[in-house]
């Protein structure tokens, strides 16, 4: 196969980066196509521990190309950050190329979205502050600016000199706040648009070039199935499609050019930021796993909210994403319960209900439906093969492929890059 997708499968934070990175060492290409700088990938190599927000994972194999897609909204403060620590630590950065389309964020658009957000009191979604929201509402009014713009300064300054003002506007007389500096913007920008020039490049023609070449094509993706602004748990949700379709629009490709598509999954579930979480567990139990599973953002250092495995939301992930593979993640945090539970039913006022619901408010009448499995009460952290790992894992890990219909294909035991099970031969 040459083209794989690695979508998160959960409410993101799934361990995508580890994943992401081992299937990178193979491929020729490794594109974003949706999100921003909200995303957050870690990545340990040699106990080096990366952290990735932008720039695509495959940065860390030299051999590969790095493609930002037109479907991100692109953040040069941050990127130049991250240029920054990976030159500093040794890591070619030249293999970096971005899409003409992708839209920019300006600051504009991560003040208005710690604005909005402080607006909505108790209501809040729980936004990065990142500026992501306004950047796609910008898009989608059809006022954003795109990096095909910077290549052409005295335009790409006429039209952000025309958005701060408007920007300006909203920010002193709507939220009572200063004006931003537009002189000192635009020449900040001005400043990174010359830099970027020459990595700005119509990534989907380099895309379908390698496509028909055969090349081997990682398509990266961030944050998770749940989030996604038509599919996930709406309105507490990230404002593009992490969803495997998303990386046709995001990409530049047509979607019958994904040949496999791999569900990074925790083996427990977690998510930031409010809405409802039918197996959370917020007491000891949860808090058990966020301690073992150091369950704090990569992004933002929030703790994350824990729960047992919800196989009723993953079995629902694997039917929108056509998951062909799952990738199991941080089993090993498992390794210090004497029980073990997946959520395999939610009960509605006696109902049992096995279809994930799109009412938030019906899914927070819910209760979980548990099954409990023994636990295996021994460190996993040393095993490298699946038949090294005890029965009660195998036994754990064999109903996750039975309740959701979809093969786990890698089983990962450990941050680090040796910690990786392979079931399945990838990029044949």
């Amino acid at each position: 196969m040459s083209t794989i997708a690695v979508v998160g499968a959960q409410w993101g934070d799934e361990g995508k980066g580890k994943a992401i990175d081992y299937l990178a060492t193979k491929a020729d290409y490794v594109v974003r196509a949706q999100g921003g700088s909200n995303a957050g990938h870690s990545v340990v190599i040699d106990g080096k521990k990366y952290a990735l927000h932008l720039i695509p994972s495959g940065i860390l194999n030299p051999d590969a190309k790095n493609i930002i897609g037109n479907g991100v909204v692109f953040d040069p403060e941050i990127f130049f950050e991250e240029i920054e620590g990976l030159e500093k630590d040794g890591i070619n950065t030249d293999n970096i190329y971005i899409s003409d389309r992708v839209h920019i964020v300006f600051p504009y658009h991560k003040i208005l979205d710690g604005l909005t957000e402080k607006a909505k009191g108790s209501k809040k979604v729980g936004t990065t502050n990142k500026g992501i929201g306004p950047c796609y509402m910008d898009k989608m009014a059809r006022t954003g600016i795109r990096a095909c713009d910077m290549l052409e300064p005295e335009l790409f300054k006429a039209k952000l000199e025309e958005q701060i003002d408007s920007k300006n506007d909203v920010i002193t007389k709507i939220y009572g706040e200063e004006p931003l500096d537009k002189e000192a913007i635009v020449k900040e920008y001005l400043d990174y648009a010359e830099r970027l020039a020459a990595r700005i490049t119509d990534t989907s023609v380099m895309l379908n070039e390698a496509l028909e070449r055969g090349d081997k094509i990682l398509f990266e993706g961030a944050q998770g199935a749940m989030l996604d602004i038509d599919l996930g748990t709406y309105p507490y949700v990230t404002s593009s499609h992490p969803v495997s379709g998303g990386f046709a629009a995001g990409a530049g490709i047509s979607p019958r050019c994904l040949d496999e598509i791999i569900g990074i999954v925790k083996a427990y579930t977690t998510r930031v930021g409010a809405g409802p979480f039918v197996s959370e567990e917020d007491n000891e139990t949860g808090d058990k796993i966020r301690e073992i599973g150091h369950e704090y953002g990569v992004t933002t250092g929030r703790p994350r909210r824990c729960g047992w495995l919800d196989l009723v939301q993953l079995k629902y992930s694997a039917r929108i994403n056509g998951l062909t593979g799952i990738s199991l993640m941080l089993l090993d945090v498992l390794d210090q319960f004497e029980t073990v539970k997946v959520c395999v039913g939610y009960d509605h006022n006696g109902e049992t209900v096995k279809n994930f619901p799109a009412s938030l408010n019906y899914l927070e009448e819910c209760k979980p439906v548990y099954k409990e499995f023994k636990g295996w009460n021994t460190p996993l952290t040393e095993c490298r093969n699946y038949s090294d790992l005890p029965v009660e894992a195998k036994e754990y890990i064999e109903f996750i492929e039975e309740y959701t219909g979809v093969p786990v294909k890698i089983v990962s035991v450990g941050p680090d890059r040796t910690q990786t099970m392979v079931r399945a031969e990838f990029f044949k």
